[in-house]
This record gives C-alpha cells, structure tokens and sequence, in this order.
C-alpha cells in the first residue's frame, strides 16, 4: 500500500492517483491530510502539494487536482525522455512535470468541456486535440507516464509491490450496417432498385435480385466468417448493432425482422453483443431508453456495452445518460479518421464529470484505431500502422482495441488485409488466401 498525504482532499485527487496507481500499476492507495499520521507512517509514502514537508519523496502539484469546474488553459508541452509531458513543476518534485494533473486533464476529457469548433458530424475532432496539436495522438502517454512513476516508485521503494498485467487484445465490430442487400424491407429495397436503375449500375441490379431471391450471399453477412474465428478464441470480442434508425435510410436495416434477431441471438451465443445508439436516441432519453430495452428483450441479457452512432460524443450528457441507464462500458471513444488515444490512455478508466465534479461507475473503454482511419492506404502501410500502434500499447502492457466493421471481411481482395489482421489478432493465424 502506498499512503499519500495532501493538504487538501478532493474528488479529482482520489479518481486520477486510484486510476494511475491502482488500474495501470496494481498497487493500492490510500490518503491522509494529517501530518502526524503520515510522518508516523513506516511504509511507502509520498507528498502531493505545493511544497514538500521534508526530505520525503515528493510530487509538486499543478493545481488542477484542487479547482473545481474547468477554464481555459495555456498548456506547454514539452519533450521528456522519449515522451511528451506538460503541467511542468519545480526541481523539487521527483518527476518534472505534475503527472496527475496531466492525467487528469486527458481522462476526464478537460479540453472537450471547452469552448471549440465541431466536425461537419457534431463532433468533437481529432485537430483540436491537445495530442494532435503536439505530436503526441499516437501514444498512451498517460500509461507511458504511469510506468515512468512506477520505475520511480520500484527504486525509492523496493519493498512496494506491483502486480503484473499483461497486454490484452478486444477487438470491436461496428455491425451497423450487417446486411447490404436482405433484411431491408420492401420500401428500402424498392428505393434500392430504383437508385441503381437510374444510375444504371445494371451489376447491383442483378446483384440484388441474386440476394434477394436466394441465389446469391449477401456480402456484408460475415457473420459465420466471424464466430468461425472468435469460437475457440480467448481473445476478447464485442459486435455492435444498430437498431435504431440510420442516418442513411437506405443503409438502415429493418430492426423487427425476426431473421435479424435471429442473427443477434446467435451471435449473442459466442461473443458479447453491443448496442449502437442511433443519432435519435441520443437526442432523446426515452428513445435511447428504449433502444436499449429492445437489444435486451433480443438477447435475454442486460446491456453491459455501448457506442454511439458515427462515435458522436457530447460531454457530459451523453455519458450522463448512459450512467443513468446503467450501461457498464463504453466504447465510443476514438476518433473516427485519426489514429491514436483520444483520452491518452489504453487502460479503461471511470468517467468523470466535471460538471458534477463526481467519479461515475460507467467504463470507458479507450479504442486506438478504427479501419476508417486507414482508408486509401496501401495494405503494407495499414499494416505498418496497426503495427505501431499494438507495440506501443504492448510496451505498457494496455488494452489494444480496434474498430472493424463487418463489410471489412467480404471476401474481396482488397480486404484480404482485414481478415488476416484479425485471424491474428484472434489467435488464427492461418492466411486467407
């Protein structure tokens, strides 16, 4: 156990030193405001203020931890060892720069509180990111820096003990979209038909129809690809449906079809199954609400993971509403065409409302890269990619988590790369030829 003394106690202190000591490094924390207890106190201990008391191992504070509510900040980022780092304190401090604060304000989503200007889709984007701006997207510096510390830690206190994690794969399936042809009801497949006809795509005509009347498979319903590989594997795995309404009313899939729930049971039996919510549920509590209820009805099980549509997040509403619901994990947050940690980070971690100012029990669970982000790269870069982004994450021994969608594993060459990728990833590491 490490004891950590500070003056002044507060939500924010607690969620981001348990987060850092107890999620990254697997060591238990606990606090103490009073000096007699702390001085007195013969194990592993260390200050966290504005001033050291003594000689004993010592953290200057920023003073993020302390305030309440959230203002614009002018942050300098600067280089530390082979890493970025900002907060920067005085040489009194055993680390140069206040890593809780700078935790802190990656976790809790600081920057996405502030006043700035959205994507065409509402979003919050990756270029007004902090970690875009100063070149540091692609790395979990939050883990980077927790494992700096704990270096720190092991040779100030070498009775302290660590338990070991090892790097975890979960692999994400956006299956918003499961079918392209089947399960779209009359309506949309008419307005299908009439489309290719006027464009003359004379091939999706006869391609349809092929599906339609049974001569042919649909080629996004890789799902028997899928559980194929996931079914002997350890390795962790959710697929997210979306039954709610599509932005693109042709893209949609009519929910109430018995064959699509029948697909969601089946998959349900494997793997966890998600639930994406539509851009109408997350506009209105009581349609998200009842999406919900509907994917539990389907599955007999209560919801435990989630995503939004077009991983749209408004803060703190959206997360609010989930905690709310109580909905265990999300997994919304990424950004959709950029590589790398939105909240720095490749440990789940608690959300935490700054609003409120309270640590809430819902998970959110960090993704590093979606196969949208890689679109128009050639395979070998693609690779190279995933490549870097996995051993950054190894380094740290954190979650690594990758959006694929099932339109990914059609058996077209062109993602012969995706289906490989995750017949490794799944531990199958046979070639798809």
């Amino acid at each position: 156990m490490l004891l950590i003394y500070t003056q002044k106690s507060s939500y924010r202190i607690s969620y981001v030193f348990k987060h850092i000591c107890t999620r990254v490094l697997g060591i238990e924390v606990d606090f103490t405001s009073v000096i007699e207890e702390f001085i007195a106190h013969a194990g592993p201990k260390l200050s966290y203020g504005k001033k050291p008391l003594g000689n004993e191992f010592f953290l200057q504070s920023y003073g993020l931890l302390t305030q309440q509510g959230f203002d614009s900040i002018d942050i300098t980022v600067k280089s530390w060892e082979e890493t970025k780092c900002f907060f920067s304190v005085g040489e009194s401090s055993k680390l140069p720069f206040d890593i809780f604060s700078a935790s802190f304000y990656m976790l809790s989503r600081y920057e996405e509180y502030l006043p700035h200007v959205k994507d065409e889709k509402g979003r919050f984007p990756a270029t007004e990111s902090l970690a875009f701006k100063e070149d540091f997207l692609q790395y979990p510096v939050v883990d980077i820096w927790a494992y700096k510390f704990k270096e720190l830690l092991k040779t100030t206190f070498p009775q302290l003990s660590f338990t070991k994690r090892a790097m975890t794969v979960y692999n994400i399936i956006d299956a918003s979209q499961p079918f392209i042809y089947k399960q779209k009801g009359a309506l949309r497949s008419c307005i299908g038909f009439a489309k290719d006809l006027f464009k003359f795509k004379l091939r999706a005509v006869f391609t349809r129809s092929g599906v339609l009347f049974g001569f042919k498979e649909d080629s996004y319903d890789t799902f028997d690809w899928i559980i194929n590989k996931v079914k002997d594997s350890t390795t962790k795995l959710s697929i997210f449906f979306l039954l709610g309404e599509s932005i693109n009313f042709n893209e949609g899939t009519n929910a109430r079809r018995e064959q699509f729930k029948m697909l969601i049971k089946t998959v349900s039996d494997y793997k966890q199954v998600g639930l994406i919510f539509s851009i109408a549920s997350l506009k209105k509590f009581d349609i998200l609400k009842k999406e919900k209820q509907q994917l539990e009805h389907i599955t007999n099980r209560g919801l435990i993971s989630s995503m939004n549509t077009q991983y749209l997040v408004s803060l703190p509403e959206n997360y609010r509403n989930l905690v709310e619901l109580e909905v265990e994990r999300d997994f919304t947050m990424v950004f959709e065409n950029k590589i790398g940690f939105r909240a720095g980070s490749c440990t789940p971690f608690l959300f935490y409302d700054l609003d409120y100012e309270i640590v809430t029990p819902l998970i959110i669970h960090p993704l590093a890269i979606t196969t949208k982000a890689l679109q128009g790269k050639r395979d070998t870069e693609k690779v190279k990619k995933v490549n870097a982004i996995l051993n950054s994450v190894k380094s740290v021994d954190g979650t690594f988590s990758i959006v694929f969608t099932n339109r990914d594993f059609s058996s077209i060459k062109r993602n012969r790369v995706w289906r490989n990728l995750f017949s490794n990833l799944t531990g199958k590491n046979t070639s798809d030829k």
